[in-house]
């Protein structure tokens, strides 16, 4: 009897993973950038060109001398290519510091001077994702899987 009841538990719970996993929607909650998706990554490519392309670039090159502090102390916009360091951080980072603006990632005694801003009246979250999902489409392969296993390690996988 234990054995029946133990198949049947192991049975449903594969079931509940598969409907999980093929259901219509079940992504959708889902925080992980979407790079692979075209309809997310156009949606992206249209809110990064309103809402990001006027600092990062349209072709997301970022400005100039963007390491240094400018004349008013501020940073630069960085670029969002393979040449700048957005890849370096995983997706949760990234989607709070643009929802969420750099203080809430280095806390209230951390001061840093960028143009950045908070975009969480701004955006919703699954367009903050969408744009941050067009920018990683661009990145070459290896970046991409570089990404990904920063993803992996800060979820613990």
């Amino acid at each position: 009897m234990r054995r029946i009841v133990l198949l049947g538990l192991v049975g449903g719970i594969g079931v509940a993973g598969l409907l999980i996993a093929v259901w219509p929607g079940a992504e959708a909650d889902s925080p992980g950038l979407r790079p692979d998706d075209r309809a997310e990554v156009q949606l992206g490519a249209a809110i990064y060109a309103a809402q990001c392309a006027s600092c990062h670039g349209a072709g997301l090159e970022g400005q100039p001398d963007w390491r240094s502090p400018g004349p008013d102390g501020a940073l630069p916009a960085p670029p969002h290519d393979a040449t700048g360091h957005t890849w370096h951080h995983d997706d949760a980072t990234l989607i709070t510091l643009t929802r969420d603006g750099v203080g809430a990632l280095l806390g209230p005694d951390m001061r840093v001077n960028s143009g950045m801003p908070v975009f969480k009246d701004v955006l919703t979250d699954a367009e903050i994702r969408a744009a941050l999902s067009y920018i990683k489409s661009t990145w070459p392969a290896e970046v991409r899987a570089t990404h990904d296993a920063i993803n992996a390690r800060a979820e613990g996988r």
